[in-house]
């Protein structure tokens, strides 16, 4: 294990590094209000997060990222387009992964600029590659935007487009939703026999729970609706998993997307604005003709981003996470903004971890 005295000296290089760029520095509170953090990520937080209770302060967890606390910092104070750059120990359980540590250092730089989104998902990209230079590691990145248009533009009920939405950031479960939808699966265990039910209430033994028989009734109901709809047709089903499937360049992925929408309009919007970045990338020197492309990247770690992701890795060192990642979050600040009025701040971020450029030998060739 790397000597934490060291983790937060590089740490501290990588922020000046940062500072240089024109970042300002910005610190959070180690402990964060768990309302918050539910609200956004719904009760899975709580296998990720170390929560407790404060007598004054009600339920806390110890800060899971960064992210959430620069945006509500920015938003009660910042003016805009504005840069920072922190540095600090996140806190996550690792009941699936031993092996990974529960606390570690991330050192980070965000941007909120609504005039220039694009040219701010580059610069975010171009930075952090930079800082990561001495090491020769693979780049890989993706766009959470075109899976979410994707879905938005499916011929099917909105209940089902919403339930989509919802799980697109847990591919097991939203495979299996998109198959029942798309009438390759049948409905779960009990719902047929209970749907048929004219008064689901009969026989059903004591009421025990927190639904009231009208909330039972009202969910059984958009059951019934939802069983009575036409399925999501092979078409699109196909044309979703083309999309999920694509692993390629970023130049040549354009050709693909393109092909894809002339099927799947509702994707040309954010084809367009994939196009867009790998010219901004261009300008900033990142060669797009090498640059990895996957369709189904940032679905399963990166659950508030929205747009354009990221991450750098070691390929000869396949047991390590991710070196740095990142992305666009507007949809967060989005919801942030609605909690307390100030209303979206389009932004965009990444974080790097400095134990692991350590153990890769960043430090020395810095």
């Amino acid at each position: 294990m790397t000597d934490k005295a060291l983790i937060r000296a590089e740490a501290t290089r990588l922020r000046g590094f940062f500072e240089t760029k024109g970042a300002q520095v910005v610190e959070a509170d180690i402990l964060q209000p768990a309302g918050t953090l539910l609200d956004l990520y719904g009760e899975d937080i709580r296998g990720r997060a170390f929560v407790s209770h404060d007598p004054m302060r009600g339920e806390v967890m110890l800060r899971p990222d960064f992210t959430v606390p620069v945006v509500q910092m920015h938003m009660a104070e910042g003016a805009e387009p504005a840069r920072y750059t922190y540095m600090g120990e996140v806190f996550r359980a690792q009941e699936q992964v031993a092996e990974r540590a529960p606390e570690y250092f991330q050192v980070g730089y965000e941007v909120f600029d609504r005039d220039a989104p694009i040219d701010a998902d580059a610069e975010v990209f171009a930075l952090i590659r930079g800082a990561l230079e001495p090491l020769s590691l693979r780049a890989a990145t993706g766009d959470m935007g075109l899976l979410l248009a994707a879905v938005r533009g499916l011929k099917t009920t909105d209940r089902r487009k919403a339930a989509l939405l919802r799980h697109i950031w847990r591919p097991r479960r939203f495979r299996a939703l998109l198959d029942r939808f798309a009438g390759r699966a049948p409905l779960p265990e009990g719902r047929e026999a209970l749907l048929a039910k004219e008064d689901p209430m009969i026989d059903a033994g004591p009421q025990i729970g927190l639904r009231s028989a009208a909330e039972i009734s009202e969910r059984v109901d958009a059951l019934r609706e939802d069983a009575a709809a036409a399925a999501i047709s092979t078409q699109e089903v196909e044309l979703l998993d083309d999309l999920l499937a694509l692993r390629e360049s970023t130049s040549n992925v354009l050709e693909h997307l393109r092909d894809i929408a002339v099927d799947m309009p509702a994707i040309a919007d954010a084809v367009d604005r994939l196009e867009a970045r790998a010219e901004a990338l261009v300008k900033r020197g990142v060669n797009v003709d090498t640059l990895d492309f996957e369709g189904s990247y940032g679905r399963t770690s990166m659950e508030y981003y929205d747009g354009f992701v990221f991450g750098f890795y070691a390929e000869a060192r396949p047991d390590l996470p991710p070196v740095a990642t990142g992305g666009r979050y507007d949809a967060l600040t989005r919801v942030l903004g609605n909690q307390n009025g100030s209303g979206e701040i389009p932004a965009v971020g990444g974080v790097i971890r400095p134990e692991l450029l350590l153990e890769l030998g960043a430090g020395d060739k810095a």
